[in-house]
């Protein structure tokens, strides 16, 4: 391209025009700055020193000289709700959801809000209503995933279930597994009320909508163990390898029992010593142990835990081995052996306990349900010496 006079003429315009511009800008943004109150800095201030406290105090000042700030009234409620003073975040939101004036996208945030409020306060009903009312708009998953949460709070599956699937919809994730545990729980309601058919029901469909729902598995073997099916129990229960073997010591008192009662112990022994060897596990040695401890007396027992200890090293094998050794024992030594056996048992009370993967709440016993964090299947099978979590 090649330069032309007349060029000379049109840098210097384009020049002015966009020091103009620029002064006309900066002009603007002086006086919008301006025109914001003093206390509305000292409250973003207070808010990056993380003092609560005193940030709400300037922000209510701002919103008394200029009632208009809609952004400061949610900045507000937020914060009311986060410090618990959940009236006067109600207070807030529902006099940003009267106003005519609002546009319809704050008014749907301010709904959104207000229904959070609620759900702090407790007030379900009126959260759930509020969340229902976002269908369709851009707060609609979040609004789902708190229903999800009033559902379980509530203890309403059928609710649960129909909250799952939509948001499985709507996200495209798979919520199978949440899904089979509310069936699970509508089965447990109708074992509780002696209806074993609803129950059986209700745990199929667990199993259409996750085919690895262990709970289910383990819930029809006991209703058929409890209708005296007991090889069909037995046959259920067997299933647990090819859905998760790290289960298996769950059901291994019950399948030694059911094995029992069909006369063929020595063949139920045989399957936990075939899933010992291997899906190693402690629960499974200790049922194990008791039950060569009845049938073939103190040396077998110690022997089955011995050579346990001796592949799978732990502190809770160790403690099984001296307790063991002391089921056979008449000596001098026997008191030795009961004080170091006392000392390791001391040592591994907090091992053996089952520990939650989520949020790392410890308990004696096993859940299917969190009683700390709620999540469903948080819970290893496994002990926590054996999953290598922090004592």
């Amino acid at each position: 391209m090649e330069f032309e006079p007349w060029m000379l003429l049109v840098f210097p315009l384009f020049f002015g025009m966009g020091w103009l511009a620029a002064r006309i800008d900066i002009k603007e943004l002086l006086s919008e700055s301006s025109a914001l109150p003093r206390s509305y800095f000292q409250g973003l201030n207070f808010l990056l020193n993380e003092q609560q406290d005193e940030a709400i105090e300037a922000f209510i000042e701002v919103v008394k000289v200029d009632p208009q700030t809609i952004e400061l009234h949610f900045a507000l409620g937020s914060l009311f709700r986060r410090r618990g003073e959940v009236d006067r975040a109600l207070r807030m939101h529902l006099n940003l959801v009267e106003r005519s004036d609002l546009e319809e996208d704050k008014k749907q945030q301010a709904l959104f809000e207000l229904a959070q409020d609620y759900l702090k306060a407790g007030i379900f009903d009126r959260a759930e209503s509020t969340f229902l009312s976002l269908y369709g708009t851009r707060y609609e998953k979040e609004a789902l995933d708190f229903l999800l949460e009033i559902y379980q709070k509530e203890k309403d599956w059928l609710k649960a279930i129909d909250i799952s699937q939509k948001l499985a919809a709507l996200t495209g994730q798979p919520h199978g597994k949440e899904v089979a545990f509310f069936y699970c729980e509508l089965a447990a309601a109708e074992l509780a009320g002696k209806h074993a058919d609803a129950a059986s029901v209700h745990l199929e469909q667990a199993l259409t909508v996750y085919p690895r729902s262990v709970r289910a598995t383990i819930m029809l073997g006991d209703i058929a163990l409890e209708a005296g099916d007991v090889a069909p129990a037995i046959e259920i229960w067997r299933r647990i390898e090819q859905q998760d073997a790290q289960y298996l010591p769950l059901v291994a008192e019950r399948l030694l029992q059911a094995y029992r009662q069909t006369n063929r112990e020595n063949d139920g022994i045989a399957l936990l010593q075939h899933y010992l060897a291997t899906y190693p596990s402690l629960d499974m040695m200790n049922t194990l142990f008791n039950a060569i401890l009845q049938r073939d007396g103190a040396e077998a027992a110690y022997k089955l835990v011995r050579d346990e200890l001796r592949q799978h090293p732990s502190l809770l094998g160790l403690n099984k081995l001296l307790e063991a050794t002391l089921l056979d024992v008449k000596t001098e030594r026997r008191t030795d052996i009961e004080l170091v056996h006392n000392l390791v048992h001391q040592r591994t009370r907090g091992l053996a306990m089952y520990r939650c993967k989520q949020c790392g709440f410890k308990a004696k016993h096993f859940y299917w349900h969190c009683p700390a964090c709620h999540g469903w299947e948080t819970y290893s099978p496994r002990r926590t010496e054996e999953t290598g979590a922090a004592i």
